[in-house]
């Protein structure tokens, strides 16, 4: 009977034996593992965690993110989409303001100048308009740098003077950015009021606003194509300033995938909006005469107002009177000179 114990226990300690041996680590230089077949691939990781993620010491926990899909997303469409968006519009534009212009060239005052003006923006209205059109002239250059700027510019001027420029260019966008933001907010406040739609919109857009033709159709002091110019500035204004905020002070609001919506935004209604602002400063300077005028001396001629804003010039004559805006034949002007 003893004996049959000790067999027994022996059993027991060789069975146990056996199982730590086999429990026990393989020896690294015993694996036969094969480099390509057993590890890990990226796209593996990336299908099961959406990211590839690892740990770091440091208190800002979004660093380990090394790999994020949405990020090769947000290359390509910086790289490729934006650029094609934003070239099609600039240069679409471009060529429809030259086409335009060949076709018709300068709208021009078919009664002649009167010799008598009238105001039409005061100087505060103009400072706020000039102050936010020269920060949209910096902005919009110093924001096309960023995505046309190395295939174009690059190779024109070099390495070391795109550096310099692209520096300084970064530093404009970034402060000029807070006087075209108020500048915005200004015109809108200053503007609201004579730039909501009305049933003369609808009848001036109808007959193509004077740009088709001979035609002018009446129109208080905004017509429906300034209206239009107003709200794509307030409305793409507002986009471009929050989304570009969002991108200035990065992570305080929201994650990297809200940064990378923020840019998106950002690049294609700045896009947009520069090539809506090419027309309108075609109008305001060689596309029509005497508009220039109105944000330059801030004083139209009368005829001009009564061409282009005669609703708008019944209401100032009933304000002022008559006689002091009473536009003069082209004969009469000529012999009055």
């Amino acid at each position: 009977m003893a004996s049959f114990a000790r067999f027994v226990r022996l059993a027991v300690g060789a069975w146990a034996l056996l199982l730590l041996i086999g429990a026990a680590p393989v020896p690294v230089s015993a694996q036969q593992v094969n480099p390509t077949a057993s590890s890990v691939h990226e796209q593996q990781l990336l299908q099961e965690l959406d990211r590839i993620q690892g740990r770091v010491s440091i208190p800002d926990q979004r660093s380990s993110v090394l790999v994020q899909p949405q990020g090769r997303e947000w290359r390509e469409f910086h790289n490729v989409t934006l650029r094609w968006i934003g070239g099609v519009a600039i240069i679409g534009m471009l060529a429809v303001i030259v086409i335009y212009y060949l076709a018709r060239g300068m709208v021009r005052l078919e009664s002649g100048r009167s010799g008598r003006t009238i105001v039409r923006f005061n100087v505060f209205e103009r400072f706020v308009h000039w102050m936010t059109a020269v920060c949209f002239i910096i902005l919009a250059l110093s924001g096309l740098n960023i995505t046309f700027g190395r295939p174009l510019l690059l190779p024109l001027i070099g390495l070391e003077a795109f550096s310099e420029w692209s520096q300084w260019a970064k530093y404009a966008h970034n402060y000029l950015s807070f006087p075209f933001t108020i500048g915005v907010v200004l015109i809108f406040l200053m503007w609201i009021a004579g730039n909501i739609p009305n049933k003369a919109d609808v009848e001036w857009a109808r007959r193509g606003g004077g740009l088709i033709g001979h035609d002018h159709p009446p129109a208080y002091r905004f017509n429906a194509g300034q209206k239009a110019i107003y709200w794509i500035v307030v409305i793409g204004g507002g986009l471009v300033a929050a989304s570009g905020y969002v991108l200035m002070f990065p992570f305080y609001t929201t994650g990297i995938e809200g940064m990378q919506i923020a840019q998106i935004v950002h690049a294609i209604v700045a896009v947009l909006f520069i090539a809506v602002m090419l027309a309108h400063i075609y109008i305001g300077t060689i596309g029509m005469e005497g508009a220039f005028e109105a944000m330059g001396s801030g004083e139209v001629d009368v005829n001009w107002a009564r061409e282009h804003h005669s609703l708008w010039l019944d209401e100032e004559m009933a304000r002022t009177g008559p006689n002091d805006t009473q536009p003069q034949p082209r004969h009469a002007a000529s012999a009055a000179q």
